[in-house]
């Protein structure tokens, strides 16, 4: 047997070890409904970030009316003496007028699948006999438009025309209907903080349990130091996963049962890369974000022989973690901004800002840029951890480093 199949081996022996010692307990079913004392919390978090999120969602809403060159300017008169009957915060999205060349249903219907903006209403046809389709957020969108139907008639006769006959049609098949991205992105961005938060951090008190026991010494008896390093962040990479099954299925069995509104609202939250690309490249960011932040929990952890140690640990953990959240979610809040850049380059930020990323914008080969960038990351924070690892548990890794041109001691 070779040296790399012995270690790999030995590898998985110790991951399978970690996460039976870790599922087979009473105590995990605890962890594993732990969430549903941790909704109140998280929902607070959530809230005050998908406000700024929501703040520009609104802005990013549009309605359209598909026009004849004679139409447009009674509907632009319409519309200033419409919307000046609303507050500032009551009114309706920003008006666009499209001109009708060709299909007028056709035009209304590709004003849906923009990238730019999101659209949530288009009237389209004759101002007599017009069409309004809309998205199932757009309902309210949707009466606006045909009232400004009815206004830009009266203004045309001069204040003596009858009323419009406008039918209104909820978009549901045939176009997709990009609503709620920027939601999306916050929504991304949060999940994989939320499941990094609860779920990184448990290598650093498994570390800290079998260092007190001397488990540790035992294992590095027996096995490469670096196969227990490995197998133990595999092991609980797996509890991770089961978790994260665990409340997808439960997640998708939930939305299902959503009253209507709601329940459309949430189906609006369409990814803007689709919803199985959307899948795949959120499990590979899961799995990019939670080995990076365990092998530094794993190596860090190491160095803490007592409790106290580790508890002081936490609060340092806790604070970067929620710093790459605030960064990830200012990257959601303004893709084209900086702090998107900043975000999808630092390797800590970057799977949680491309998370966000693949929800909200559209185009595949950034996503490949960055798994390949925070595979590099990943390869190097394992090496950097197994070595920092080694030197915490037995207290020696060869010789020291020292600065050049000194004397060793």
């Amino acid at each position: 047997m070779s040296h790399s199949t012995r270690l790999i081996r030995q590898t998985l022996t110790i991951a399978r070890r970690d996460f039976q010692a870790t599922v087979f307990t009473p105590t995990f079913l605890l962890f594993l409904f732990a969430p549903f004392l941790f909704m109140g919390l998280s929902g607070l978090i959530g809230g005050l970030g998908a406000a700024s999120i929501a703040e520009r969602g609104t802005r990013n809403l549009r309605i359209v009316a598909v026009a004849s060159p004679a139409d447009r300017n009674v509907l632009i008169a319409a519309d200033r003496n419409l919307r000046a009957l609303f507050s500032e915060r009551e009114a309706p999205p920003t008006l666009e007028l499209r001109a009708a060349t060709g299909d007028p249903e056709a035009i209304a219907r590709n004003n849906f699948k923009r990238d730019d903006v999101q659209v949530v209403a288009v009237l389209y046809g004759p101002l007599e006999h017009a069409t309004v389709l809309h998205a199932p957020i757009g309902t309210r969108s949707s009466r606006y438009l045909a009232g400004l139907a009815e206004q830009a008639l009266r203004i045309r006769s001069g204040g003596a025309a009858p009323l419009a006959t406008v039918r209104q049609v909820e978009m549901r098949e045939g176009a997709t209907v990009p609503i709620g991205r920027d939601e999306g992105g916050f929504a991304a961005v949060f999940a994989l903080f939320f499941l990094t938060l609860l779920l990184a951090g448990q290598v650093v008190s498994s570390m800290a349990e079998e260092r007190s026991n001397k488990v540790i010494e035992v294992l590095a008896a027996a096995v490469p130091l670096e196969a227990v390093f490995l197998g133990k962040l595999i092991g609980m990479f797996g509890v991770a996963l089961l978790f994260v099954t665990f409340w997808g299925v439960v997640a998708v069995n939930v939305a299902s049962l959503l009253p209507g509104e709601i329940g459309a609202a949430v189906s609006g939250m369409t990814p803007a890369i689709g919803a199985p690309t959307f899948a795949l490249l959120f499990l590979a960011y899961f799995t990019m974000a939670y080995m990076l932040l365990g092998a530094v929990f794993l190596g860090v952890g190491a160095q803490a022989s007592t409790p106290r140690e580790i508890q002081m640990l936490s609060l340092p953990i806790t604070i970067f973690q929620v710093a790459m959240f605030g960064l990830a979610s200012a990257a959601a809040a303004q893709p084209d901004g900086i702090a998107a850049t900043v975000a999808a380059i630092f390797p800590f930020s970057s799977p949680f800002a491309m998370a966000g990323r693949a929800a909200s914008e559209p185009g595949l080969w950034p996503h490949l840029l960055a798994i390949g960038w925070q595979l590099c990351w990943v390869a190097l924070t394992v090496t950097l951890g197994a070595r920092a690892f080694r030197r915490g548990v037995l207290q020696s890794a060869g010789p020291r480093w020292r600065m050049p041109f000194t004397r060793a001691r």
